[in-house]
Protein backbone atom coordinates (compact mmCIF):
# COMPACT_ATOMS: atom_id res chain seq x y z
CA UNK A 1 0.00 0.00 0.00
CA UNK A 2 1.33 3.45 -0.98
CA UNK A 3 1.66 5.93 1.86
CA UNK A 4 0.59 9.42 0.87
CA UNK A 5 0.09 13.06 1.86
CA UNK A 6 -2.92 15.14 0.84
CA UNK A 7 -2.75 18.83 -0.02
CA UNK A 8 -6.05 20.71 -0.18
CA UNK A 9 -6.22 24.00 -2.10
CA UNK A 10 -9.38 25.93 -1.22
CA UNK A 11 -9.43 28.91 -3.54
CA UNK A 12 -11.79 31.78 -4.25
CA UNK A 13 -13.44 29.98 -7.17
CA UNK A 14 -13.01 26.23 -6.56
CA UNK A 15 -11.35 23.52 -4.48
CA UNK A 16 -8.56 21.16 -5.55
CA UNK A 17 -7.18 18.13 -3.75
CA UNK A 18 -3.80 16.70 -4.74
CA UNK A 19 -2.33 13.44 -3.44
CA UNK A 20 1.46 12.98 -3.26
CA UNK A 21 3.60 9.99 -2.35
CA UNK A 22 6.37 10.38 0.24
CA UNK A 23 8.93 11.08 -2.50
CA UNK A 24 7.06 14.21 -3.55
CA UNK A 25 5.53 12.71 -6.71
CA UNK A 26 1.93 13.55 -7.55
CA UNK A 27 -0.30 10.47 -7.48
CA UNK A 28 -3.58 12.01 -8.53
CA UNK A 29 -5.74 15.11 -8.17
CA UNK A 30 -9.34 16.23 -8.19
CA UNK A 31 -11.12 19.55 -8.73
CA UNK A 32 -14.55 20.75 -7.75
CA UNK A 33 -16.97 22.68 -9.90
CA UNK A 34 -16.68 26.47 -9.53
CA UNK A 35 -18.59 27.95 -6.60
CA UNK A 36 -21.55 30.19 -7.24
CA UNK A 37 -21.14 33.86 -6.38
CA UNK A 38 -24.25 35.66 -5.15
CA UNK A 39 -24.65 39.42 -5.46
CA UNK A 40 -27.87 40.42 -3.63
CA UNK A 41 -26.92 44.07 -4.04
CA UNK A 42 -24.49 45.89 -6.39
CA UNK A 43 -20.92 45.47 -5.18
CA UNK A 44 -21.76 42.60 -2.83
CA UNK A 45 -20.08 39.22 -3.44
CA UNK A 46 -21.23 36.34 -1.24
CA UNK A 47 -20.80 32.58 -1.32
CA UNK A 48 -22.53 29.72 0.47
CA UNK A 49 -20.11 28.09 2.97
CA UNK A 50 -22.01 24.82 2.60
CA UNK A 51 -21.17 24.78 -1.10
CA UNK A 52 -17.47 25.07 -0.25
CA UNK A 53 -17.83 22.25 2.28
CA UNK A 54 -19.48 20.03 -0.32
CA UNK A 55 -16.67 20.90 -2.76
CA UNK A 56 -14.14 19.63 -0.21
CA UNK A 57 -16.04 16.37 0.30
CA UNK A 58 -16.40 15.90 -3.47
CA UNK A 59 -12.67 16.28 -4.11
CA UNK A 60 -11.87 13.91 -1.24
CA UNK A 61 -14.17 11.24 -2.70
CA UNK A 62 -12.67 11.64 -6.17
CA UNK A 63 -9.07 11.45 -4.95
CA UNK A 64 -9.81 8.37 -2.85
CA UNK A 65 -11.64 6.78 -5.77
CA UNK A 66 -8.64 7.30 -8.04
CA UNK A 67 -6.14 5.93 -5.52
CA UNK A 68 -7.78 3.22 -3.49
CA UNK A 69 -4.40 1.65 -2.73
CA UNK A 70 -3.07 4.76 -0.98
CA UNK A 71 -2.97 5.18 2.78
CA UNK A 72 -3.13 8.88 3.59
CA UNK A 73 -1.00 9.69 6.63
CA UNK A 74 -1.74 13.41 6.92
CA UNK A 75 -3.31 16.35 5.14
CA UNK A 76 -3.12 20.14 5.30
CA UNK A 77 -4.92 23.06 3.68
CA UNK A 78 -3.94 26.08 1.61
CA UNK A 79 -6.87 28.47 1.93
CA UNK A 80 -7.84 31.83 0.50
CA UNK A 81 -8.01 34.51 3.17
CA UNK A 82 -9.91 37.72 3.84
CA UNK A 83 -13.41 36.27 3.44
CA UNK A 84 -15.65 36.25 6.52
CA UNK A 85 -18.14 33.71 7.87
CA UNK A 86 -20.37 34.93 10.72
CA UNK A 87 -21.41 31.88 12.75
CA UNK A 88 -22.02 30.23 16.09
CA UNK A 89 -19.61 28.49 18.45
CA UNK A 90 -20.27 25.13 16.77
CA UNK A 91 -19.02 26.35 13.40
CA UNK A 92 -22.44 26.79 11.81
CA UNK A 93 -22.82 29.85 9.57
CA UNK A 94 -25.61 32.30 10.41
CA UNK A 95 -25.13 34.33 7.21
CA UNK A 96 -23.56 33.72 3.79
CA UNK A 97 -19.79 34.07 3.50
CA UNK A 98 -18.84 37.65 2.63
CA UNK A 99 -15.88 37.23 0.27
CA UNK A 100 -12.78 39.39 0.02
CA UNK A 101 -14.14 40.53 -3.37
CA UNK A 102 -17.10 42.23 -1.64
CA UNK A 103 -17.23 46.02 -1.79
CA UNK A 104 -20.02 46.86 0.66
CA UNK A 105 -17.59 48.45 3.13
CA UNK A 106 -16.09 50.93 0.64
CA UNK A 107 -17.71 53.96 2.27
CA UNK A 108 -16.78 52.79 5.76
CA UNK A 109 -13.15 52.24 4.76
CA UNK A 110 -13.09 55.68 3.15
CA UNK A 111 -14.43 57.22 6.37
CA UNK A 112 -11.85 55.36 8.46
CA UNK A 113 -9.04 56.56 6.20
CA UNK A 114 -10.25 60.17 6.41
CA UNK A 115 -10.38 59.82 10.20
CA UNK A 116 -6.70 58.76 10.21
CA UNK A 117 -7.34 55.16 11.30
CA UNK A 118 -5.31 53.48 8.56
CA UNK A 119 -1.95 54.31 10.13
CA UNK A 120 -3.09 52.84 13.45
CA UNK A 121 -4.57 49.71 11.84
CA UNK A 122 -1.47 49.06 9.76
CA UNK A 123 0.88 49.58 12.71
CA UNK A 124 -0.94 46.79 14.56
CA UNK A 125 -1.94 44.39 11.78
CA UNK A 126 0.66 45.03 9.07
CA UNK A 127 -2.17 45.54 6.55
CA UNK A 128 -3.53 48.67 4.89
CA UNK A 129 -7.28 49.17 4.96
CA UNK A 130 -9.15 47.37 2.16
CA UNK A 131 -12.92 47.07 1.66
CA UNK A 132 -12.95 43.27 1.38
CA UNK A 133 -11.19 42.33 4.62
CA UNK A 134 -12.87 41.10 7.78
CA UNK A 135 -12.11 44.03 10.09
CA UNK A 136 -14.31 46.56 8.25
CA UNK A 137 -16.82 43.86 7.25
CA UNK A 138 -17.65 42.97 10.87
CA UNK A 139 -18.00 46.67 11.71
CA UNK A 140 -20.31 47.07 8.70
CA UNK A 141 -22.51 44.19 9.93
CA UNK A 142 -22.76 45.88 13.32
CA UNK A 143 -23.96 49.13 11.74
CA UNK A 144 -26.09 47.79 8.89
CA UNK A 145 -27.32 44.27 9.69
CA UNK A 146 -27.81 44.31 13.48
CA UNK A 147 -29.86 41.09 13.45
CA UNK A 148 -26.98 39.15 11.88
CA UNK A 149 -24.49 40.89 14.17
CA UNK A 150 -26.47 39.84 17.26
CA UNK A 151 -26.93 36.27 16.03
CA UNK A 152 -23.21 35.75 15.28
CA UNK A 153 -21.32 34.63 18.36
CA UNK A 154 -18.16 33.81 16.37
CA UNK A 155 -16.42 35.08 13.25
CA UNK A 156 -14.11 32.83 11.30
CA UNK A 157 -12.25 32.46 8.03
CA UNK A 158 -12.78 29.66 5.50
CA UNK A 159 -9.81 27.88 7.05
CA UNK A 160 -11.39 27.83 10.52
CA UNK A 161 -14.79 26.77 9.18
CA UNK A 162 -13.28 23.79 7.36
CA UNK A 163 -11.00 22.85 10.26
CA UNK A 164 -14.08 22.65 12.48
CA UNK A 165 -15.97 20.46 10.00
CA UNK A 166 -12.97 18.17 9.47
CA UNK A 167 -11.68 17.80 13.04
CA UNK A 168 -14.27 19.29 15.41
CA UNK A 169 -11.92 22.16 16.37
CA UNK A 170 -12.25 25.85 15.44
CA UNK A 171 -8.57 26.56 14.75
CA UNK A 172 -6.87 29.29 12.76
CA UNK A 173 -3.24 29.93 11.82
CA UNK A 174 -1.29 33.21 11.76
CA UNK A 175 -1.28 33.75 7.98
CA UNK A 176 -4.99 33.06 7.45
CA UNK A 177 -5.86 35.02 10.58
CA UNK A 178 -3.56 37.82 9.44
CA UNK A 179 -5.66 38.15 6.30
CA UNK A 180 -8.65 38.91 8.52
CA UNK A 181 -6.79 42.07 9.67
CA UNK A 182 -7.48 41.29 13.32
CA UNK A 183 -4.04 39.97 14.38
CA UNK A 184 -1.12 41.78 15.98
CA UNK A 185 1.76 41.36 13.52
CA UNK A 186 4.29 41.50 16.37
CA UNK A 187 2.79 38.88 18.68
CA UNK A 188 0.85 36.64 16.25
CA UNK A 189 -2.13 36.86 18.62
CA UNK A 190 -5.56 38.37 18.11
CA UNK A 191 -5.51 42.12 18.74
CA UNK A 192 -7.98 43.34 21.35
CA UNK A 193 -7.68 46.85 19.93
CA UNK A 194 -8.61 45.78 16.39
CA UNK A 195 -11.38 43.52 17.68
CA UNK A 196 -12.82 46.49 19.56
CA UNK A 197 -12.71 48.58 16.38
CA UNK A 198 -14.68 45.83 14.62
CA UNK A 199 -17.15 45.68 17.50
CA UNK A 200 -16.30 42.22 18.86
CA UNK A 201 -14.10 40.57 21.48
CA UNK A 202 -11.22 38.20 20.81
CA UNK A 203 -13.06 35.26 22.41
CA UNK A 204 -15.38 35.40 19.37
CA UNK A 205 -12.45 34.36 17.17
CA UNK A 206 -10.88 30.94 16.63
CA UNK A 207 -8.06 29.41 18.62
CA UNK A 208 -4.70 30.43 17.16
CA UNK A 209 -2.20 27.68 16.36
CA UNK A 210 1.03 27.73 14.36
CA UNK A 211 1.17 26.40 10.80
CA UNK A 212 2.63 22.92 10.63
CA UNK A 213 1.25 21.80 13.99
CA UNK A 214 -1.24 18.99 14.59
CA UNK A 215 -4.91 20.00 14.88
CA UNK A 216 -6.24 16.45 15.27
CA UNK A 217 -7.47 13.46 13.29
CA UNK A 218 -10.09 13.75 10.56
CA UNK A 219 -13.50 12.93 12.03
CA UNK A 220 -14.81 9.39 11.57
CA UNK A 221 -17.98 10.79 9.99
CA UNK A 222 -15.95 12.55 7.28
CA UNK A 223 -13.95 9.39 6.63
CA UNK A 224 -17.18 7.39 6.26
CA UNK A 225 -18.69 9.91 3.86
CA UNK A 226 -15.61 10.31 1.65
CA UNK A 227 -13.79 6.99 1.89
CA UNK A 228 -10.72 8.51 3.57
CA UNK A 229 -8.87 5.99 5.72
CA UNK A 230 -9.14 6.36 9.49
CA UNK A 231 -6.33 8.10 11.35
CA UNK A 232 -5.54 10.89 8.85
CA UNK A 233 -3.83 13.68 10.76
CA UNK A 234 -4.95 17.25 10.05
CA UNK A 235 -1.94 19.60 10.09
CA UNK A 236 -2.54 23.32 10.37
CA UNK A 237 -2.02 24.99 7.00
CA UNK A 238 -1.81 28.56 5.77
CA UNK A 239 -2.84 31.32 3.39
CA UNK A 240 -2.68 30.27 -0.27
CA UNK A 241 0.08 32.77 -1.21
CA UNK A 242 2.10 31.59 1.78
CA UNK A 243 1.69 27.90 0.89
CA UNK A 244 2.65 28.63 -2.71
CA UNK A 245 5.80 30.42 -1.52
CA UNK A 246 6.65 27.58 0.86
CA UNK A 247 6.27 24.93 -1.84
CA UNK A 248 8.46 26.87 -4.26
CA UNK A 249 11.18 27.21 -1.65
CA UNK A 250 10.69 30.97 -1.31
CA UNK A 251 11.59 31.03 2.36
CA UNK A 252 14.51 33.46 2.56
CA UNK A 253 14.99 37.18 1.81
CA UNK A 254 15.78 38.04 -1.81
CA UNK A 255 13.39 35.48 -3.30
CA UNK A 256 10.00 36.69 -4.55
CA UNK A 257 6.82 35.04 -5.73
CA UNK A 258 5.05 36.84 -8.58
CA UNK A 259 1.49 35.57 -8.88
CA UNK A 260 0.09 36.64 -12.24
CA UNK A 261 -3.60 36.01 -12.71
CA UNK A 262 -6.23 38.62 -13.41
CA UNK A 263 -4.62 40.50 -10.52
CA UNK A 264 -0.86 40.54 -9.93
CA UNK A 265 0.70 40.24 -6.47
CA UNK A 266 4.34 39.89 -5.48
CA UNK A 267 5.41 38.34 -2.18
CA UNK A 268 8.84 38.45 -0.55
CA UNK A 269 10.33 37.19 2.70
CA UNK A 270 11.51 38.84 5.91
CA UNK A 271 13.56 36.96 8.50
CA UNK A 272 13.25 39.59 11.25
CA UNK A 273 10.50 41.82 12.59
CA UNK A 274 12.28 44.88 11.24
CA UNK A 275 9.85 46.62 8.94
CA UNK A 276 9.69 50.22 10.09
CA UNK A 277 11.42 51.47 6.93
CA UNK A 278 9.37 49.44 4.44
CA UNK A 279 7.26 51.31 1.84
CA UNK A 280 3.68 52.04 2.90
CA UNK A 281 2.45 50.13 -0.17
CA UNK A 282 3.60 46.81 1.30
CA UNK A 283 1.40 44.59 3.45
CA UNK A 284 2.90 42.28 6.06
CA UNK A 285 1.83 38.80 7.06
CA UNK A 286 3.13 35.60 8.62
CA UNK A 287 4.86 32.89 6.61
CA UNK A 288 4.15 29.19 7.17
CA UNK A 289 7.93 28.69 7.39
CA UNK A 290 9.15 29.14 11.00
CA UNK A 291 10.50 32.58 11.97
CA UNK A 292 9.66 34.15 8.62
CA UNK A 293 7.24 36.88 7.62
CA UNK A 294 6.01 37.95 4.20
CA UNK A 295 5.89 41.34 2.56
CA UNK A 296 3.52 41.68 -0.36
CA UNK A 297 2.02 44.22 -2.68
CA UNK A 298 -0.94 43.99 -4.98
CA UNK A 299 -0.30 45.55 -8.37
CA UNK A 300 -4.01 45.28 -9.13
CA UNK A 301 -5.67 43.86 -12.20
CA UNK A 302 -2.75 44.09 -14.64
CA UNK A 303 -3.72 40.78 -16.21
CA UNK A 304 -7.23 42.08 -16.87
CA UNK A 305 -5.96 44.57 -19.45
CA UNK A 306 -4.49 41.88 -21.71
CA UNK A 307 -7.64 39.79 -21.32
CA UNK A 308 -9.65 42.86 -22.41
CA UNK A 309 -7.46 43.49 -25.46
CA UNK A 310 -7.53 39.82 -26.41
CA UNK A 311 -11.36 39.86 -26.43
CA UNK A 312 -11.43 43.08 -28.45
CA UNK A 313 -8.84 42.15 -31.08
CA UNK A 314 -8.76 38.33 -31.36
CA UNK A 315 -12.21 36.98 -30.44
CA UNK A 316 -13.70 37.42 -33.93
CA UNK A 317 -16.73 39.46 -34.96
CA UNK A 318 -19.20 37.26 -33.10
CA UNK A 319 -16.79 36.33 -30.28
CA UNK A 320 -16.73 32.66 -31.27
CA UNK A 321 -12.96 32.10 -31.13
CA UNK A 322 -11.93 30.08 -28.07
CA UNK A 323 -9.59 31.55 -25.45
CA UNK A 324 -6.82 29.01 -26.10
CA UNK A 325 -6.90 29.76 -29.83
CA UNK A 326 -6.74 33.49 -29.15
CA UNK A 327 -3.61 33.12 -27.00
CA UNK A 328 -2.02 30.84 -29.58
CA UNK A 329 -2.60 33.40 -32.31
CA UNK A 330 -1.26 36.18 -30.09
CA UNK A 331 1.94 34.19 -29.44
CA UNK A 332 2.44 33.60 -33.17
CA UNK A 333 2.07 37.31 -33.91
CA UNK A 334 4.32 38.48 -31.06
CA UNK A 335 7.28 36.86 -32.88
CA UNK A 336 7.40 39.85 -35.24
CA UNK A 337 7.37 42.49 -32.46
CA UNK A 338 10.30 44.19 -30.75
CA UNK A 339 10.72 46.51 -27.78
CA UNK A 340 8.20 49.35 -27.89
CA UNK A 341 10.03 52.62 -27.27
CA UNK A 342 7.31 54.94 -28.53
CA UNK A 343 4.08 53.00 -27.91
CA UNK A 344 2.91 52.72 -24.31
CA UNK A 345 -0.16 51.42 -22.50
CA UNK A 346 -1.45 52.93 -19.27
CA UNK A 347 -3.40 50.33 -17.25
CA UNK A 348 -7.21 50.40 -17.14
CA UNK A 349 -7.08 48.84 -13.69
CA UNK A 350 -4.20 48.29 -11.31
CA UNK A 351 -0.81 49.93 -11.39
CA UNK A 352 1.23 52.47 -9.50
CA UNK A 353 -1.39 55.21 -9.22
CA UNK A 354 -3.99 53.10 -7.40
CA UNK A 355 -3.95 49.28 -7.70
CA UNK A 356 -7.52 48.87 -6.44
CA UNK A 357 -9.12 51.36 -8.81
CA UNK A 358 -10.64 50.83 -12.24
CA UNK A 359 -10.19 53.98 -14.29
CA UNK A 360 -9.58 55.23 -17.82
CA UNK A 361 -6.53 53.63 -19.38
CA UNK A 362 -5.02 54.48 -22.75
CA UNK A 363 -2.54 53.71 -25.47
CA UNK A 364 -0.02 56.55 -25.89
CA UNK A 365 1.97 57.07 -29.09
CA UNK A 366 -0.38 55.01 -31.28
CA UNK A 367 0.37 55.20 -35.04
CA UNK A 368 -1.17 53.71 -38.18
CA UNK A 369 1.64 51.16 -38.51
CA UNK A 370 1.04 49.65 -35.05
CA UNK A 371 -0.49 46.18 -35.18
CA UNK A 372 -2.73 44.49 -32.66
CA UNK A 373 0.28 42.39 -31.55
CA UNK A 374 2.36 45.52 -30.97
CA UNK A 375 -0.47 46.89 -28.84
CA UNK A 376 -0.64 43.63 -26.90
CA UNK A 377 3.10 43.84 -26.31
CA UNK A 378 2.69 47.38 -24.99
CA UNK A 379 0.18 46.03 -22.45
CA UNK A 380 2.67 43.33 -21.39
CA UNK A 381 5.43 45.92 -21.09
CA UNK A 382 3.26 48.20 -18.94
CA UNK A 383 2.89 45.35 -16.43
CA UNK A 384 6.67 45.02 -16.41
CA UNK A 385 7.14 48.73 -15.80
CA UNK A 386 4.66 48.64 -12.92
CA UNK A 387 6.46 45.66 -11.39
CA UNK A 388 9.87 47.37 -11.70
CA UNK A 389 8.48 50.55 -10.16
CA UNK A 390 7.10 48.66 -7.15
CA UNK A 391 10.30 46.63 -6.65
CA UNK A 392 12.44 49.78 -6.78
CA UNK A 393 10.68 50.98 -3.63
CA UNK A 394 11.50 47.66 -1.96
CA UNK A 395 15.17 47.98 -2.93
CA UNK A 396 15.28 51.55 -1.60
CA UNK A 397 14.20 50.12 1.76
CA UNK A 398 17.39 47.98 1.58
CA UNK A 399 15.51 44.74 1.07
CA UNK A 400 17.31 42.31 -1.27
CA UNK A 401 15.58 41.48 -4.57
CA UNK A 402 17.47 38.68 -6.32
CA UNK A 403 15.03 36.48 -8.24
CA UNK A 404 11.35 36.15 -9.17
CA UNK A 405 9.36 32.91 -9.34
CA UNK A 406 6.50 33.52 -11.74
CA UNK A 407 3.27 31.51 -11.51
CA UNK A 408 -0.19 31.97 -13.03
CA UNK A 409 -1.56 32.57 -16.51
CA UNK A 410 1.08 35.08 -17.59
CA UNK A 411 3.82 32.55 -16.81
CA UNK A 412 2.47 30.33 -19.60
CA UNK A 413 3.21 32.99 -22.22
CA UNK A 414 6.31 32.37 -24.35
CA UNK A 415 7.10 36.10 -24.21
CA UNK A 416 5.82 37.74 -21.05
CA UNK A 417 8.42 36.23 -18.64
CA UNK A 418 11.33 37.41 -20.82
CA UNK A 419 9.77 40.88 -21.11
CA UNK A 420 9.62 41.06 -17.31
CA UNK A 421 13.20 39.76 -16.93
CA UNK A 422 14.51 42.43 -19.30
CA UNK A 423 12.54 45.28 -17.74
CA UNK A 424 13.37 44.39 -14.12
CA UNK A 425 16.92 43.12 -14.77
CA UNK A 426 16.11 40.08 -12.67
CA UNK A 427 16.34 36.35 -13.42
CA UNK A 428 12.89 34.78 -13.58
CA UNK A 429 12.11 31.18 -12.74
CA UNK A 430 9.08 29.64 -14.45
CA UNK A 431 8.28 26.38 -12.61
CA UNK A 432 7.04 23.36 -14.54
CA UNK A 433 4.10 22.62 -12.22
CA UNK A 434 0.63 24.05 -11.78
CA UNK A 435 -0.66 23.47 -8.24
CA UNK A 436 1.77 25.03 -5.81
CA UNK A 437 -0.78 25.85 -3.07
CA UNK A 438 -1.65 22.15 -2.70
CA UNK A 439 2.01 21.13 -2.91
CA UNK A 440 2.91 23.61 -0.15
CA UNK A 441 0.07 22.23 1.96
CA UNK A 442 1.40 18.69 1.43
CA UNK A 443 4.85 19.83 2.59
CA UNK A 444 3.23 21.16 5.77
CA UNK A 445 1.37 17.87 6.18
CA UNK A 446 4.59 15.87 5.88
CA UNK A 447 6.67 18.00 8.23
CA UNK A 448 3.92 18.49 10.79
CA UNK A 449 3.12 14.77 10.98
CA UNK A 450 6.76 13.76 11.36
CA UNK A 451 7.04 12.03 7.99
CA UNK A 452 9.91 14.40 7.19
CA UNK A 453 12.56 15.47 9.66
CA UNK A 454 12.43 19.12 8.62
CA UNK A 455 11.35 21.50 5.84
CA UNK A 456 14.64 21.13 3.95
CA UNK A 457 14.14 17.38 3.63
CA UNK A 458 10.56 17.83 2.44
CA UNK A 459 11.34 20.62 -0.01
CA UNK A 460 14.24 18.68 -1.56
CA UNK A 461 11.84 15.81 -2.26
CA UNK A 462 9.00 18.01 -3.57
CA UNK A 463 11.19 20.25 -5.75
CA UNK A 464 9.96 20.57 -9.34
CA UNK A 465 11.95 21.58 -12.44
CA UNK A 466 11.83 25.15 -13.68
CA UNK A 467 13.02 27.22 -16.61
CA UNK A 468 15.33 30.14 -15.80
CA UNK A 469 14.99 33.23 -17.98
CA UNK A 470 17.87 35.69 -17.76
CA UNK A 471 17.78 39.37 -18.76
CA UNK A 472 19.48 40.40 -22.00
CA UNK A 473 21.66 43.51 -21.36
CA UNK A 474 21.10 44.83 -24.89
CA UNK A 475 17.33 44.74 -24.55
CA UNK A 476 17.44 45.93 -20.95
CA UNK A 477 19.08 49.19 -22.01
CA UNK A 478 16.13 49.95 -24.29
CA UNK A 479 13.71 49.21 -21.46
CA UNK A 480 15.60 51.58 -19.14
CA UNK A 481 14.71 54.35 -21.56
CA UNK A 482 11.12 53.12 -21.85
CA UNK A 483 10.71 52.93 -18.07
CA UNK A 484 11.80 56.55 -17.67
CA UNK A 485 9.25 57.68 -20.26
CA UNK A 486 6.53 55.50 -18.70
CA UNK A 487 6.99 57.06 -15.27
CA UNK A 488 6.86 60.55 -16.76
CA UNK A 489 3.53 59.79 -18.45
CA UNK A 490 2.02 58.33 -15.27
CA UNK A 491 3.08 61.38 -13.25
CA UNK A 492 1.52 63.71 -15.84
CA UNK A 493 -1.80 61.91 -15.84
CA UNK A 494 -2.14 61.18 -12.12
Amino acid sequence: MIKALLGLDVGTTSTKAVLFDLEGNEITRASSEPYHNQSPKPGWVEQNPEEIWQAVLTTFREVVGKSDSAQIIAMSMSVQSGSLIPGDEDGNPVYPMITWLDGRTSDLVKDWKQAGLEKKVKAISGWSLYPGLCLPTIAWLRDNLPDVYKKATHYYSVNDFLAKRLTGRLVSNPSNAGGMQLVNIQSANWSEELAELAGITTDMLSEMQASGTVIGEICTEVCNITGLNEGVLMINGGHDQVCTSLGLGINDPGKYLLACGTAWVFTGILEAQDWQDLPASLDLNFHAFPQRWTLSQSLGGLGASLEWWLRQAWAGIDGHIKRRAMFSSLSDELISTTVNQDLFFLPITGGHADPATTRQGSFVGLEFNHTRAMMARAIMESAGYELRWALEAVKMAEQPVECLWMVGGAAQSPYWPSILANITDLPIQVPDYDNWPALGAAVLAGTGSGVFQDFKTALDLFKKPSIEILPDPRIQEKYDHGFKKYKEMIHLLH
